[in-house]
């Protein structure tokens, strides 16, 4: 950077010796020179960036940097001009390359104006291939209405925007057409992106120290070297020198001192810029060109539109823009690690050095990003990551850098991360510390830090430019005066290449060896190369240090003379990218906004910052992000109205600009974030709506679409002044925007143009609203044919009526221009039909299409049909017929069997419907969803009734013995697993004291399940009846007098019946099967059978299981004792919480458990004795945390098929299968616990943590030397991650085996094979609240069909929907029904055929 008048260097430069200056072209070696446009054109922009300079006595004969030559590009020439432009001394400025790629600066005696900007120039690397192949360049318009324009169609400063992408920017497909490049970025961010906005960069001139060298000794020896040195030798001739008596190298003769190419190339680049903060570098390049950059051959992405960029030079200047602005200021794209520092105009290459510290610290990488104290090792070791500071060979790639460029023009800039420099910046924080903390007795701080690095880099200069090869003690007087001596500054020798050693002689001492620097060799070069670096970085670094502290240091008489000037680079890259405090005006946002947080998320989403802000670029933010990411409109424009909100309301002045231009793209259907969450609720989604179902993605269209029919209907039906039918039109559009549905959005676009209401509808026809569709249609083709020129209106007038009253004969006479008459809806009369929703009841519909695929069950209960209360009234039943029967377990009382047979009438009456009705659905009755939904106790806590009739009831009635379905059940989906869940029908448990003869009425296994046994006097019903076997001893007396302890009230509001509350499928299930079985019992005697399962119910759904127990005798005892017990059970319980299991792995777990009794833990073995016809499995979904005391649902996806074979889990099944089974079943739930441990544990992962901490400790080991971290630590690190990655894969290849044997054990075991028939679903992210919908085979006639009940809508899928993989949605099997194979158990269709009467 050019020093203006001189400034930018402190009083302790000297002017350097009048030396012709050299230009780039002779310094390059190239031939090739353009003239640059005059310094002094005052309107020229920023469009490219020089940093460094250089004095030389002679042109270098060689230079490593070689000059590509430029592809003459005719649309970037600038006209030659006709004089040169002179500096102060009179000489001209020679270019012969672009400013923005220039070589390094001289620093003579006319400094360069720091706004002195060339043009531009082609590049011959990159491809100028159109951004999106083959599609038309689209017609872009500007939009430049003043901003204070006050009229409706208000507009900013802006070009490139498009009404139809605008209005569209929801359609995945318009957007494609215009292909633009996403989010961008103003002007301000660029700036602060580029380098840490409180650090500032430097240019940097070097000037050739005009040093004498030091003459040769000639007698004086330095004292012999000790053979061991404290650190090991680093050069290649380290072991010879260590022990010769003469000086470690000889005096540098003058040929071999550096050249002034070698000083001028110590700089990285002639575009690199120094950083105090970082002690480092940062590559800043910007052009405006009409070619792309250098791209890498690994950048995969896409730059926006360069034929429209190509055809704007650049967005500010309006010497750049002759017809006036189009833009207010650059929008920037950002792309990372786009370009190839070795294919830039000025190739950027790692020097030898670099690359050697890279290649030793590649393997230790720390990231501690915007961290002070960040050293340049660790920015080094974290440089591949960042800028990738590595170079493939293969690929032939450099060092990979970030790209931003400007959509609107052609503007660019080009940035690296930072390139460390040769002192680790955590040691000289550390040495400045020190000296402040610890000044000399007669010095300060800060001038104790001035002396210090100017004796260091006295040092460099003696050693480089004097030939000083003699070893320096450290021990002497004068060393430890000017320096001191400890571990630090140890380090930053070391970092500089020179060695500490041991002298021995008459006096031992520690000294200094300096570095070979002799250029033949190659390790000379590399030291020679890394001491001019450090030369350059530590000059510059006392520069800075010396203004800022300029009062404390007067003291210093006699400054070191510094051949290095640097100038703050900040304004010149500002001015040039557009945002500089001239171009963007500061400070315009009020203060009282500048401490929320909602305005810096805005700002930080529109691509400003809250310091730049002002009106005009609001607004142009805003236009910018919707034009250029369109998908994401609806942050871009939350973000907007969130400024502009706050603006307006907590600000004494807010803008009238910013009202209008809200106002104006609310108009244009623009909305928040907060209006998009508020949609589904208007149309009748969560938890408290009309649908009382949570909206989601999985929600089909079709279903959108009808919830906002139904709200326009509700909306009409209510009337008021027509804000709720704005609200649900709103409401639906946002939706199918939001969803990206165009089908939706064209159903909203068909509707929205009018208006119009249905009075206003009745009105423009003049007809009553009494009038029916036959006569309505009549009358429309009258005042159609009177008034042709009103079709539109009157054809919007019916379909509002037609809307309004659901009327399909009204849509399609619309649809077709003719009466179709009265229109009956497509059903075939061989399907099924659904069932409407009273409220949220799509549970109960769900359980009671499955009831009526059941054959049995239907014609069970069709004979109950307008059956009454009566007939038991006749019976007369006494007390002692109704002790004589037994439902879940229980004696039931009177009410209840007289409730019971009210259901069942009302489900009778339901099936008869299914059967007859020719409409598409039906609705059950009211009082058939109460009886179902609510038990008969629930009623009676909500009545508040404190004790049964004592005419009806026995004390026998309070006996619940039932067990829950088969043993291990979790809570309900909204309780904690400590509450008792609800049993199979319907009734409460409550716990038993464990002591009864092998009745263990409450044992709880490893997963929190309660298994709960019945008394074996249960009774017929078979809920009862546990035959227990003692197989050693076991016996304990029976406490057959005690009565269980009364139940704890409970509060009406749980009991109550709410529409609006979700119940569990299998809570409603126990409640209607209880009833069934209750209303179905005779008392006359004749329905006794031998295996007690007089009831379709029994027969349909109960099968028998066996629990054995085995537990130690007493305490401390080895021998075991065995118990088992019999149990009758109508589900199957499966626990789901890990992905990956399938359905036998659920099943297995369940029947190969352990549980705890009396302290301790006993293995539990359930096998299955007896089998029923309808096997139903429950997918235990609702799971329970005990941090947060709260319940959730699994998503995990449990594989299932459309068989299953049960044959493994028989009481009957082979024994030794059975044994070699358990074995393979421990060792693969031990594997699989181990994999869960280090994968998804409760630290886990363990790879990553051991990864991390790798390099942590790793970073530490080269930085701080900490004595517990050595490389044998390190090593002990890798070790175990290569361990445990082994171990990995060898638990999973196990888990695979192990799960394979298993099944290939039984895989010619197929006697119980049951098939899928019915498949329960939940959609909904909580187990409190969702939709429920069923999937029911087509059996017998075709197998391979499914049909999908949703309430009221039946159809068909395909048996892959049904099998399909639901890892990643709301959407889970709940419960799974198979039928055992060759059983005529389901009829899934039942319909009554008109043609049966003829027949007969």
């Amino acid at each position: 950077m050019a020093n203006k008048d001189g400034a930018g260097s402190s009083d302790l430069h000297t002017d350097p010796v009048p030396i012709p200056s050299i230009s780039p072209s002779t310094f390059y070696g190239g031939q090739n020179q353009r003239q640059p446009p005059l310094p002094s054109r005052p309107a020229a922009p920023a469009l490219g960036s020089a940093s460094t300079g250089h004095y030389t006595t002679q042109p270098p004969e060689k230079t490593p940097f070689r000059e590509p030559e430029p592809v003459p590009d005719e649309s970037d020439q600038i006209p030659a001009l006709e004089d040169y432009s002179a500096g102060q001394d009179g000489r001209p400025f020679v270019y012969d390359t672009p400013p923005q790629e220039s070589g390094w600066r001289s620093v003579d005696a006319g400094p360069w104006p720091s706004h002195n900007y060339g043009s531009t120039s082609s590049n011959p690397y990159v491809q100028t291939d159109r951004w999106i192949a083959n599609i038309p360049p689209p017609t872009w318009g500007t939009f430049e209405s003043g901003w204070n324009n006050a009229s409706t169609q208000r507009s900013i400063t802006i070009n490139e925007r498009t009404d139809l992408e605008e209005m569209h920017w929801w359609n995945s497909q318009v957007r494609s057409t215009y292909a633009r490049p996403g989010r961008g970025i103003l002007p301000p961010i660029l700036a602060d992106r580029l380098h840490h906005p409180e650090h500032t960069l430097f240019s940097v001139a070097v000037t050739p120290p005009n040093l004498r060298p030091v003459p040769p000794p000639t007698t004086a020896q330095p004292p012999p070297v000790h053979p061991e040195s404290p650190r090991k030798r680093r050069s290649t001739d380290s072991a010879s020198s260590s022990q010769s008596s003469q000086p470690s190298h000889a005096p540098t003769p003058w040929t071999l001192f550096p050249t002034a190419e070698e000083v001028r190339t110590a700089v990285p680049h002639p575009n690199a810029y120094y950083c105090r903060k970082h002690n480092g570098w940062v590559l800043l390049v910007w052009k405006s060109s009409s070619v792309n950059p250098p791209l890498s051959r690994s950048f995969k992405g896409t730059l926006p539109d360069h034929s429209r960029r190509r055809s704007t030079n650049t967005c500010i200047g309006d010497a750049e823009q002759p017809f006036g602005p189009s833009n207010v200021t650059h929008h920037f794209h950002v792309y990372e690690r786009a370009v190839d520092a070795r294919r830039l105009t000025h190739p950027f290459n790692a020097s030898e050095w670099e690359n050697e510290e890279r290649s030793k610290l590649r393997h230790r990488k720390m990231t501690l990003r915007g961290d002070e104290s960040t050293t340049a090792a660790t920015i080094l070791e974290q440089a591949p990551d960042d800028i990738q500071m590595a170079v493939d060979p293969e690929e032939g790639e450099g060092d990979l850098l970030d790209l931003y460029v400007c959509c609107q023009c052609s503007f660019y800039v080009i940035a690296s991360g930072v390139i460390p420099g040769v002192v680790p910046v955590k040691l000289l924080e550390d040495l400045v510390k020190n000296k402040v903390e610890n000044p000399p007795p007669d010095k300060t701080g800060e001038l104790a830090v001035l002396i210090t690095l100017e004796t260091i880099l006295t040092i460099i200069e003696n050693r480089v430019w004097k030939g000083e090869s003699r070893q320096l003690p450290v021990s002497r007087k004068t060393f430890q005066t000017r320096l001191g001596w400890n571990s630090t500054l140890s380090r930053i020798f070391e970092s500089l290449g020179f060695e500490l050693r041991n002298l021995v002689g008459p006096a031992p001492d520690t000294a200094l060896s300096p570095p070979e620097i002799d250029p033949t060799t190659p390790a000379g070069r590399l030291a020679r190369s890394k001491l001019l670096r450090a030369w350059v970085e530590l000059s510059a670094w006392i520069a800075d240090y010396s203004k800022r502290f300029a009062p404390a240091l007067k003291a210093h008489t006699n400054p070191h003379k510094l051949w290095v000037k640097i100038d703050s680079a900040r304004e010149e890259y500002q001015h040039a990218i557009g945002a500089h405090p001239d171009q963007i005006a500061r400070g315009q946002l009020s203060s009282i906004l500048s401490d929320f947080d909602k305005i810096d998320e805005a700002m930080t989403n529109l691509g400003l910052t809250k310091t730049t802000y002002s009106p005009e670029l609001l607004t142009f933010a805003y236009f910018a992000q919707a034009r250029c990411d369109p998908a994401q409109t609806m942050g871009y424009f939350t973000s907007f109205y969130t400024v502009c909100n706050m603006v307006m309301t907590m600000t004494e002045e807010p803008s009238q600009a910013l009202q209008s231009f809200v106002f104006d793209e609310r108009e244009r259907g623009r909305f928040t974030h907060e209006d998009f969450q508020e949609a589904p609720g208007i149309l009748g989604f969560g938890v408290h709506g009309t649908l009382g179902v949570d909206y989601d993605d999985d929600v089909p269209d079709e279903f959108v679409e009808n919830a906002w029919r139904d709200a326009i209907r509700r909306a009409w039906r209510e009337g008021g002044n027509g804000q709720r039918l704005s609200n649900a039109n709103d409401a639906f559009r946002r939706i199918a925007e939001m969803r990206g549905s165009e089908a939706l959005w064209k159903r909203w676009a068909q509707a929205k143009d009018g208006g119009m209401t249905p009075e206003r509808a009745y009105s423009t026809l003049e007809v009553p609203a009494e009038i029916d569709d036959g006569m309505l249609i009549t009358v429309f083709s009258m005042r159609v044919e009177d008034q042709p020129n009103q079709v539109d209106r009157m054809r919007e007038a019916v379909s509002v009526i037609a809307e309004m009253r659901d009327s399909d004969r009204l849509r399609r006479f619309l649809e077709t221009g003719s009466d179709p008459g009265e229109v009956v809806l497509a059903t075939r009369q061989d399907w099924p039909r659904g069932l409407n929703q009273l409220g949220n009841t799509c549970y109960l519909n769900s359980l009671l299409q499955y009831f009526y695929t059941i054959k049995d069950l239907r014609e069970a209960i069709a004979p109950l049909l307008h059956s009454s209360g009566k007939a038991m009234d006749e019976d007369k039943l006494t007390d002692d017929d109704l002790k004589r029967h037994r439902v879940g377990g229980r004696l039931v009382t009177r009410k209840e069997i007289l409730r019971s047979k009210k259901f069942v009438s009302e489900l009778a009456e339901l099936f008869w419907h299914l059967e007859h009705a020719d409409i598409a659905s039906v609705t059950p009755t009211m009082e058939l969803a109460k009886l179902a939904l609510v038990t008969s106790k629930d009623e009676e806590d909500d009545i508040e009734q404190t004790a049964t009739d004592s005419s009806n009831d026995t004390d026998a009635t309070l006996v619940e013995d039932a067990p829950p379905r088969a043993g291990p059940v979790t809570g309900s989906p909204v309780g904690s697993p400590e509450a008792s869940a609800s049993s199979v029908l319907g009734k409460r448990s409550r716990e038993k004291e464990i002591g009864s003869r092998m009745s263990i009425d409450s044992i709880t296994d490893k997963d929190n399940y309660v298994i709960i046994s019945t008394s074996p006097d249960a009774g017929p019903s078979g809920l009862g009846g546990a035959a227990e076997v003692e197989m050693k001893d076991a016996e304990a007396p029976a406490q057959s007098g005690a009565k269980p302890p009364p139940l704890p009230p409970r509060k009406a509001s749980e009991s109550v019946m709410m529409f609006g509350r979700q119940h569990d499928v299998s809570e409603c299930m126990d409640n209607c099967v209880f009833q069934i079985e209750t209303a179905l019992l005779k008392f006359d005697g004749l329905d006794e059978s031998e295996d007690g399962k007089s009831s379709v119910v029994k027969r349909l759904f109960y099968g028998t299981l066996r629990q054995r127990l085995v537990a130690p005798t007493s305490e401390g005892s080895r021998a075991l004792s065995t118990h088992e017990s019999e149990n009758v059970f109508s589900i199957l319980p499966v626990s789901v919480s890990d992905e990956g299991y399938d359905l036998y792995d659920g099943l297995s777990s369940y029947f190969h458990s352990t549980a705890q009794l009396d302290s301790n833990t006993v293995s539990m073995e359930i096998t299955l004795v007896d089998l029923p016809p309808v096997l139903q499995i429950q997918l235990q979904r609702v799971q329970w945390d005990r941090e947060t005391g709260q319940s959730w649902k699994s998503q995990a996806y449990v594989k299932f098929g459309e068989t299953i074979c049960m044959d493994r889990f028989l009481d009957s099944a082979n024994p030794d299968k059975r044994v070699r089974s358990k074995t393979i079943l421990s060792e693969l739930s031990k594997c699989r616990d181990r994999i869960h441990l280090l994968t998804t544990g409760q630290h886990a992962p363990f790879m990553s943590a051991l990864s991390n901490t790798y390099d942590i400790l790793g970073g530490l080991h080269d930085t701080i030397h900490l004595p517990e971290i050595d490389d044998q630590l390190l090593s002990d690190l890798t070790t175990e991650q290569d361990y445990l990655k082994d171990e990995l894969e060898t638990l999973r290849t196990n888990a695979a085996n192990m799960k394979q044997e298993l099944e290939d054990i039984w895989k010619d075991e197929q006697e119980a094979v049951y098939e899928l028939t019915s498949v329960f679903i939940h959609r909904g992210s909580t187990p409190q609240w969702g939709h429920y919908f069923f999937y029911s085979r087509h059996l017998p006639e075709n197998p391979d069909l499914w049909f999908k009940y949703n309430d009221s809508e039946v159809s068909v899928v395909s048996k892959d929907e049904v099998l399909a993989d639901t890892t990643g949605s709301t959407a889970n099997p709940y419960m799974l029904v198979f039928v055992r194979r060759g059983s005529d158990m389901i009829s899934t269709v039942k319909r009554f055929d008109p043609m049966s009467l003829e027949d007969d």
